[in-house]
Protein backbone atom coordinates (compact mmCIF):
# COMPACT_ATOMS: atom_id res chain seq x y z
CA UNK A 1 0.00 0.00 0.00
CA UNK A 2 1.26 3.45 -0.85
CA UNK A 3 0.13 6.73 0.73
CA UNK A 4 1.30 10.24 -0.10
CA UNK A 5 2.03 12.63 2.75
CA UNK A 6 2.22 16.31 1.88
CA UNK A 7 5.24 18.00 3.45
CA UNK A 8 5.90 21.73 3.85
CA UNK A 9 9.05 23.37 5.16
CA UNK A 10 8.85 26.08 7.81
CA UNK A 11 9.97 29.51 6.54
CA UNK A 12 13.15 29.25 8.62
CA UNK A 13 13.93 25.61 7.74
CA UNK A 14 17.13 24.62 5.96
CA UNK A 15 16.30 23.42 2.42
CA UNK A 16 19.48 21.31 2.46
CA UNK A 17 18.03 18.99 5.14
CA UNK A 18 16.50 15.92 3.49
CA UNK A 19 12.78 15.36 3.69
CA UNK A 20 11.69 12.20 5.52
CA UNK A 21 12.86 9.22 3.50
CA UNK A 22 13.33 5.49 3.64
CA UNK A 23 17.03 4.63 3.75
CA UNK A 24 16.57 1.09 2.38
CA UNK A 25 14.04 -0.57 0.09
CA UNK A 26 12.57 -2.66 2.91
CA UNK A 27 12.51 0.05 5.58
CA UNK A 28 9.22 0.53 7.44
CA UNK A 29 10.23 3.89 8.87
CA UNK A 30 11.25 7.09 7.10
CA UNK A 31 14.05 8.90 8.90
CA UNK A 32 13.33 12.31 10.40
CA UNK A 33 16.17 14.79 10.78
CA UNK A 34 16.86 17.61 13.22
CA UNK A 35 16.54 21.02 11.59
CA UNK A 36 17.38 23.96 13.78
CA UNK A 37 16.69 27.65 13.13
CA UNK A 38 19.66 29.53 11.67
CA UNK A 39 20.71 30.88 15.09
CA UNK A 40 21.01 27.35 16.57
CA UNK A 41 22.43 25.39 13.61
CA UNK A 42 26.11 25.62 14.55
CA UNK A 43 25.58 24.70 18.21
CA UNK A 44 22.85 22.09 17.78
CA UNK A 45 21.41 20.86 21.04
CA UNK A 46 22.79 19.06 24.10
CA UNK A 47 20.46 16.58 25.76
CA UNK A 48 21.58 15.81 29.30
CA UNK A 49 20.88 12.39 30.88
CA UNK A 50 17.17 11.99 31.69
CA UNK A 51 16.38 15.32 30.02
CA UNK A 52 13.51 15.69 27.54
CA UNK A 53 13.41 18.20 24.70
CA UNK A 54 11.43 18.75 21.54
CA UNK A 55 13.77 18.71 18.56
CA UNK A 56 12.46 20.64 15.55
CA UNK A 57 12.36 19.08 12.09
CA UNK A 58 11.48 22.28 10.25
CA UNK A 59 8.51 20.51 8.69
CA UNK A 60 4.74 20.45 8.74
CA UNK A 61 2.79 17.53 7.29
CA UNK A 62 -0.67 16.71 5.97
CA UNK A 63 -1.40 13.05 6.60
CA UNK A 64 -4.35 11.61 4.67
CA UNK A 65 -7.52 11.01 6.67
CA UNK A 66 -7.68 7.42 7.90
CA UNK A 67 -3.93 7.35 8.64
CA UNK A 68 -1.54 8.51 11.36
CA UNK A 69 2.17 9.16 11.49
CA UNK A 70 3.82 7.20 14.30
CA UNK A 71 7.10 8.66 15.55
CA UNK A 72 9.45 5.99 16.89
CA UNK A 73 13.03 5.87 18.17
CA UNK A 74 15.85 4.81 15.88
CA UNK A 75 17.11 1.49 17.25
CA UNK A 76 20.80 2.25 16.76
CA UNK A 77 20.59 5.50 18.72
CA UNK A 78 18.58 3.78 21.45
CA UNK A 79 21.21 1.03 21.79
CA UNK A 80 24.36 3.13 21.44
CA UNK A 81 23.34 6.34 23.23
CA UNK A 82 20.09 5.67 25.11
CA UNK A 83 18.19 8.15 22.91
CA UNK A 84 14.47 7.40 22.88
CA UNK A 85 11.00 8.95 22.90
CA UNK A 86 9.17 9.18 26.23
CA UNK A 87 5.80 8.71 24.50
CA UNK A 88 6.79 6.08 21.97
CA UNK A 89 5.23 5.77 19.60
CA UNK A 90 4.21 9.38 19.31
CA UNK A 91 1.17 9.98 17.11
CA UNK A 92 0.68 12.74 14.56
CA UNK A 93 -3.03 12.84 13.71
CA UNK A 94 -4.36 13.43 10.21
CA UNK A 95 -5.92 16.76 11.24
CA UNK A 96 -2.74 18.23 12.82
CA UNK A 97 -1.01 20.94 10.78
CA UNK A 98 1.42 22.42 13.31
CA UNK A 99 5.19 22.12 13.46
CA UNK A 100 6.54 18.56 13.47
CA UNK A 101 8.78 18.26 16.50
CA UNK A 102 10.23 15.09 17.97
CA UNK A 103 10.09 14.69 21.76
CA UNK A 104 13.36 12.99 22.71
CA UNK A 105 14.67 11.70 26.04
CA UNK A 106 18.24 10.78 26.92
CA UNK A 107 18.06 7.52 28.87
CA UNK A 108 21.84 7.16 28.76
CA UNK A 109 24.45 8.21 31.28
CA UNK A 110 26.26 10.77 29.08
CA UNK A 111 25.06 13.99 27.43
CA UNK A 112 24.04 13.56 23.78
CA UNK A 113 24.85 16.21 21.18
CA UNK A 114 22.23 16.54 18.45
CA UNK A 115 23.58 18.25 15.36
CA UNK A 116 21.72 20.06 12.62
CA UNK A 117 20.77 17.39 10.07
CA UNK A 118 21.13 14.36 12.39
CA UNK A 119 18.67 11.51 11.90
CA UNK A 120 16.77 11.56 15.20
CA UNK A 121 13.68 9.34 14.81
CA UNK A 122 11.64 7.45 12.27
CA UNK A 123 8.14 8.00 10.98
CA UNK A 124 5.76 5.15 10.18
CA UNK A 125 2.51 5.82 8.31
CA UNK A 126 -0.21 3.49 9.60
CA UNK A 127 -3.94 3.06 9.04
CA UNK A 128 -6.29 4.16 11.81
CA UNK A 129 -9.52 2.47 12.82
CA UNK A 130 -11.90 4.48 14.98
CA UNK A 131 -14.10 2.36 17.23
CA UNK A 132 -17.48 2.96 18.76
CA UNK A 133 -17.80 2.50 22.52
CA UNK A 134 -20.99 0.91 23.84
CA UNK A 135 -21.84 0.88 27.53
CA UNK A 136 -23.05 -2.61 28.60
CA UNK A 137 -24.09 -4.25 31.87
CA UNK A 138 -21.58 -7.14 31.64
CA UNK A 139 -18.93 -8.63 29.37
CA UNK A 140 -18.59 -12.10 27.86
CA UNK A 141 -16.42 -14.67 29.66
CA UNK A 142 -12.99 -15.71 28.36
CA UNK A 143 -10.36 -18.24 29.47
CA UNK A 144 -8.25 -15.40 30.90
CA UNK A 145 -11.16 -13.62 32.53
CA UNK A 146 -10.37 -10.65 34.76
CA UNK A 147 -6.84 -11.76 35.70
CA UNK A 148 -4.40 -8.82 35.62
CA UNK A 149 -0.87 -8.09 34.46
CA UNK A 150 1.28 -11.17 33.95
CA UNK A 151 -1.68 -13.54 34.10
CA UNK A 152 -0.96 -15.24 30.75
CA UNK A 153 2.17 -17.00 31.99
CA UNK A 154 5.75 -16.46 33.06
CA UNK A 155 8.42 -14.58 31.18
Amino acid sequence: MSVNVKVMREDWADPEIALPRYETEGAAGADLRASFPQSDRAAGMILEPMARRIVPTGLRVAIPQGFEMQIRPRSGLALKKGLSLPNTPGTIDSDYRGPLGVLLINLGSEPIHISHGDRIAQAIIAPVVQAGFDLVEDLDDTARGAAGFGSTGQG
